[in-house]
């Protein structure tokens, strides 16, 4: 999954520097480059206005499955039994294989509990703040060649400009994982950790 997340970053880079020459050129300026490309605005906003709809989608789902249950889902948890992830970490601090916060327990254990969600959540953040950064430079420049001012990122976040890019992106996360959801009621993979068994119930909750 890295790899591939990683060849069509590359991709995205030589597309979009590619695009960008072929916009300058039409502009009457001479091109910049592939390594200017790199640390423009254009590449840092397309890189993490995507970035930020992934960690926000899976980290509000980390944090929706812990309440919500979806019956005959394999994504979610059995509302007829109790499920392993919801077990007192505090019952296992003697187990030498438990992660050392769980051994440890306080404030470790408090903070590990949700570290999960935490980290996906964090991500986005950085991801938002990343993609204002770059689409503040990139709207920047466009309204400079226009005559106008350059806008500083707070300013940004307050355009319409901003939100249509985030919110473009996130309805189709949101909208991809509640499709898994209620897809896996009905439909199988056989050998995928991420589907019930193909002989499985309709009814029958989780994988």
């Amino acid at each position: 999954m890295f790899a591939l997340a990683g060849l069509f970053i590359l991709g995205l880079s030589l597309t979009g520097a590619r695009q960008q020459a072929e916009d300058q050129r039409e502009h009457g300026k001479p091109p910049e480059g592939y390594a200017a490309y790199l640390t423009s605005g254009d590449f840092v906003e397309a890189v993490f206005e995507n970035w930020e709809s992934e960690f926000l989608q899976m980290g509000c789902y980390v944090v929706f499955t812990i309440w919500f249950l979806q019956r005959g889902s394999s994504e979610s948890k059995d509302p007829d039994s109790d499920a392993a992830v919801d077990e007192d970490p505090r019952d296992h601090r003697n187990d030498p294989d438990a992660p050392w916060p769980v051994r440890r327990g306080g404030l470790a254990l408090r903070l590990y509990q949700h570290s999960l969600s935490s980290a996906l959540l964090g991500l986005f953040v950085l991801s938002l703040a990343l993609h204002a950064w770059g689409g503040a430079r990139a709207y920047s420049e466009e309204q400079e060649e226009h005559g106008d001012r350059a806008v500083s990122v707070p300013a940004y976040v307050t355009t319409s400009r901003f939100w249509e890019e985030a919110f473009q992106n996130w309805q189709s996360e949101f909208l991809s994982i509640g499709m898994l959801l209620v897809l896996s009621i009905r439909l199988r993979d056989r050998g995928s950790p991420e589907s019930k068994p193909v002989h499985a119930a309709h009814a029958a909750t989780g994988s």
